[in-house]
């Protein structure tokens, strides 16, 4: 028997008036999981997060920690803590004042604040910064500080919004590395808000997808890659080529022929191939399941992106090739792939059929 959730989430909607901002969402997140919450702008993750931290009351469902509904609990008597995206410091107190101030706050001893402020700046490395002020810090030590703060109090679980969004590309992946660290370290489950798909396959152990206040799909990032759902997450997780088409029980018949692909879907109705760049292969033309002609290649340090468009105009697809290596503009090439590494998906949006990077 799997054990309780720590966070149960039960058809919780909520709306601004006429927009409906959370549309029946259900989710389990467990203890100790660290758990995001992925998304474009708008499509409701901040209002759920929001939700949780007790800053906003959902028209219907649930929400459950431990067990005990926290719809009816203010949002300073829950066992909760949320890292705000701005860190919101105190720019006049010292970095071991700022991780003071919720104990303080809450009139615990002298001693157990000492205590339990130098333990969590040694847990983030801000030990020889605790006399600084926030002026003095770089952005990624100011996000320390912020964390330091949001786990001084020891919450059952900790929000944080769009954590690194202010932080340069360097120092943002190296904070990746460190929250993921600190969360297995500090023992807490963490629920993450972001836009950055990067950002949550580095992070997270499961990531919800929501589209228009909808969960599309809820799996961990290995599985949202290989087997999205629908779709959307097919283009969202990752960069992809869609081919659509109808679903038959070998693969999919598009425009561009019968085409393999690996599905568990009923065959006869739409569907969509897709297509990650790493398992296309591009081999002379007329050996391959179509012929094109070599649009540009990008270099990404890695791998290189090569785009190149079907005869016809019927659309454009992009593989890897090793990073180095060129096609040349203009020069045609086939292009091919292994059925076993591909998917489909169910669902496709009517209109032309072709394929879209």
């Amino acid at each position: 028997m799997s054990p309780r959730p720590l966070l149960e989430i039960r058809n919780v909607t909520h709306r601004y008036g006429e927009t409906v901002a959370l549309d029946d969402v259900s989710m389990e997140i467990g203890e100790n999981e660290f758990f995001a919450l992925l998304g474009p702008s708008g499509c409701g993750k901040t209002t759920l997060l929001r939700s949780i931290a007790g800053f906003e009351t959902p028209a219907e469902g649930a929400i459950e920690l431990d067990g005990e509904s926290l719809l009816d609990v203010p949002a300073n008597r829950r066992p909760i803590n949320l890292m705000f995206q701005s860190y919101a410091l105190f720019p006049h107190m010292s970095v071991e004042k700022n991780v003071a101030y919720g104990l303080e706050a809450e009139r615990l001893g002298k001693a157990e604040i000492a205590e339990r402020v130098e333990e969590v700046l040694t847990t983030v490395g801000l030990t020889s910064l605790a006399r600084r002020r926030p002026t003095q810090l770089s952005g990624g030590q100011r996000q320390r500080v912020a964390l330091a703060r949001a786990i001084v109090k020891r919450p059952r679980l900790l929000l944080l919004d769009e954590p690194l969004s202010a932080l340069d590309r360097q120092v943002r992946q190296e904070m990746q590395f460190e929250l993921k660290r600190l969360q297995h370290e500090v023992g807490l489950t963490f629920v993450v808000v972001t836009h950055d798909q990067e950002e949550a396959m580095s992070m997270a152990d499961r990531i919800a997808v929501l589209d228009h206040g909808r969960v599309s799909q809820i799996a961990t990032p290995q599985e949202l890659y290989a087997r999205p759902a629908d779709r959307f997450v097919a283009s969202f997780i990752g960069s992809a080529t869609i081919l659509e088409g109808t679903l038959t029980a070998q693969g999919i018949q598009t425009e561009l022929g019968d085409l393999p692909v690996q599905h568990d879907h009923e065959a006869g109705g739409p569907g969509a191939l897709v297509l990650r760049p790493e398992v296309v292969s591009f081999v002379p033309a007329g050996t391959g399941r179509f012929d094109g002609v070599v649009l540009d290649t990008t270099f990404y340090g890695g791998s290189t992106i090569a785009r190149l468009e079907i005869d016809g105009g019927r659309g454009i697809v992009s593989g890897s090739i090793p990073a180095g290596e060129r096609l040349e503009r203009g020069s045609r090439w086939g292009v091919t792939w292994n059925p076993s590494e591909t998917t489909a998906v169910r669902e496709a949006p009517s209109g032309r059929q072709g394929a879209r990077a």
